[in-house]
């Protein structure tokens, strides 16, 4: 079983909806959308980053049947399923580090003075809440509001899935 903390991720533009669910779970991710297939296994070589991906063509490259890169390959456009998927193919922790990179950009947030915030967050958020987080790159502006709470609950179900027998979940 690899260390968790081992875990980096590179998904393919028709699995992308996993990359944000990753980096919600603290998992680094690359969404890669931006090149050929071979750029893709070349970084994924270079930074020891698990291909994550719905292209049947990537899983015949030898670099994939040899193990060189390892590769999941997903059989369904949902991405609940995806992500179900993902916990059957691989030993992911829900829990590893979550909430704590930018689900936009993959970067670390830090956390931020409220007042540092005040002009960038709608009055209500700013009134109601109080701790505010800040992605270095992207400075976009993270709070545990409603959105927060349906991220964790999912979060919470996905925790509660048994996968030590490795076959998909109904």
């Amino acid at each position: 079983m690899a260390q968790t903390e081992e875990l980096r991720f590179i998904v393919d533009a028709n699995a992308g909806k996993l990359a944000g669910w990753l980096r919600m779970m603290g998992y680094n991710t690359l969404f890669f959308n931006f090149g050929q297939d071979g750029e893709m296994i070349k970084i994924a070589t270079e930074e020891n980053r698990i291909i994550v991906t719905r292209d049947t063509r990537i899983m015949e490259r030898r670099v994939v049947k040899t193990g060189a890169v390892r590769a999941v390959l997903l059989t369904t456009d949902n991405p609940s399923k995806q992500m179900r998927q993902l916990f059957a193919s691989i030993d992911i922790q829900v829990d590893f580090r979550p909430f704590s990179l930018c689900i936009s950009c993959n970067q670390l947030l830090i956390k931020v003075a409220k007042e540092h915030v005040r002009e960038k967050v709608p009055a209500y958020v700013y009134k109601t809440q109080d701790v505010f987080y800040c992605c270095q790159n992207c400075e976009r502006i993270f709070w545990r509001g409603t959105h927060w709470q349906a991220m964790k609950q999912l979060l919470n179900e996905w925790r509660g899935l048994d996968v030590s027998n490795r076959q998909l979940p109904n």
